[in-house]
């Protein structure tokens, strides 16, 4: 019988222990393993930074020339076709 009792009061200390903590402990964690997550973060240095950031804007306006040419290009073989078609 007092072992029942033992098991009973063990299974009631661990229940509450399995219990999830309110709405705003949970979001204070939360928030509180970002700030560690975001200091071990490796920031570059503003020049880097606007190194790479001229480098993606020259091979936009390169791929965009590339597309355009493409598109004028076969623009006017269909005109041709066209053309050659109708007569």
């Amino acid at each position: 019988m007092a072992e029942k009792k033992a098991i009973a009061k063990s299974s009631k200390t661990a229940k509450k222990s399995n219990k999830k903590p309110g709405g705003f402990k949970r979001i204070w964690n939360y928030l509180r393993e970002c700030k560690g997550e975001i200091k071990k973060i490796t920031w570059t240095n503003p020049k880097t930074a606007t190194k790479n950031f001229f480098i993606v804007l020259v091979v936009i306006l390169v791929a965009g020339l590339f597309i355009y040419a493409l598109d004028r290009g076969l623009y006017a073989l269909l005109g041709l076709v066209m053309n050659t078609s109708s007569t």
